[in-house]
């Protein structure tokens, strides 16, 4: 049986080589989205908008969040929290955004929006409720601990603030490691399959390991009998089958110094897959570092640390329009990395999520 790539999420680039950047991660259990950036997004259908339950802002220049407008239009009448999050001051910048509109009709079955501003050492958080007309109510600040951001069931987001002239946000969207055991392990400590591996993957998923004793089933000579096991997590750790979860590294729209690439290899080294900005060709990078961009010598230099299994250049400069080759032609994938293509430009009618070519087959 053919193993999928991912095993809970599903990764859909929205745009070409040339477009604004839109990376969308579909999370299949759970019926909903993530959306990386929101700059050009009309070519987005509006069921795939209305999917998305967590925006994820690099930075706020045009070509990132211009399309807020659209997601707010489609989106601010369903009853549901919507969670934005993005650099300091991105609150600011929604609160601009909603107070530019009357909302005098505003009902109370209206959505929130609630931003998160991720600073180096916490995040502020500020609801705008729908049913009010979508006011900036400051709610919390909590202090930034690692780098996790978000969180569910099946999918962690980490972030780090690189420098873009501005502060500008890199991503690893990784899923959360799933309840797996060997069944040749299972068999080597004389264990027999039972009710208690249906308990054990319960208390996995609940964070319960260590909440009481269990009891399985083991086979002694020739006989199975019922054992208590105090340390639950031991026992799993000893039957766990071992699997890497994948994970989704998405950089864009930041410069090339030592600085920078230090936290995105510290973040995103091992990802599954790396999608990531490469603005100008090597025999420009100078004028790549002046704008804080990448190059093609930097995406080689980056694809040699991090290792990925799969590469996706994109936010290629619109100035090589009709000359997107050159760019394929400079990048030297590593041994074991495979390199993803993107056309120049996507249709600008909107498209579902089976309309784009995939990322990856099965």
């Amino acid at each position: 049986m053919k193993r999928r790539l991912f095993r809970n999420i599903e990764p859909t680039f929205f745009a070409g080589l040339l477009d604004d950047p839109l990376l969308l991660v579909r999370i299949r259990p759970l019926m909903a989205s993530c959306l990386f950036d929101c700059g050009r997004v009309h070519h987005l259908a509006k069921r795939v908008l209305k999917s998305v339950s967590a925006l994820f802002i690099s930075h706020a220049h045009m070509d990132h969040f211009m399309g807020i407008d659209t997601f707010i239009r489609a989106n601010h009448i369903s009853p549901r929290v919507f969670d934005i999050f993005g650099p300091p001051g991105i609150a600011h910048k929604l609160a601009g955004k909603l107070a530019g509109y009357d909302w005098n009709l505003a009902e109370p079955e209206w959505g929130t929006f609630r931003a998160h501003e991720i600073h180096p050492d916490r995040i502020l958080t500020a609801n705008f409720p729908g049913p009010e007309g979508f006011p900036c109510r400051f709610a919390e600040e909590t202090p930034r601990a690692g780098h996790t951001i978000y969180h569910n069931q099946y999918l962690e987001i980490k972030a780090e603030l690189c420098d873009h002239g501005i502060p500008a946000l890199i991503f690893r969207a990784s899923e959360r490691p799933a309840f797996l055991v060997d069944e040749a392990k299972i068999e080597r400590e004389g264990l027999v399959r039972g009710d208690w591996l249906r308990e054990l993957k319960g208390r996995f998923y609940a964070g319960t390991m260590a909440q009481g004793d269990i009891t399985v089933l083991r086979r002694r000579e020739g006989k199975v009998a019922e054992e208590p096991v105090e340390d639950v997590a031991a026992l799993y750790e000893t039957i766990r089958r071992e699997d890497e979860p994948a994970g989704i590294g998405y950089v864009t729209d930041i410069g090339a110094g030592e600085e920078n690439l230090a936290k995105v290899e510290t973040l995103l080294k091992g990802v599954t897959l790396l999608v990531c900005e490469c603005a100008f060709l090597a025999g420009e990078r100078e004028k790549a570092l002046v704008s804080s961009h990448f190059c093609t010598s930097d995406l080689n230099l980056l694809m040699d640390r991090l290792r990925p299994r799969f590469v996706l250049p994109m936010h290629f400069s619109r100035s090589y329009s009709g000359k997107t080759s050159l760019l394929y032609e400079q990048l030297e994938m590593p041994q074991g990395v495979t390199l993803l293509r993107l056309p120049e430009h996507l249709t600008p009618r909107p498209l579902l999520t089976g309309e784009v070519p995939k990322l990856f087959a099965g």
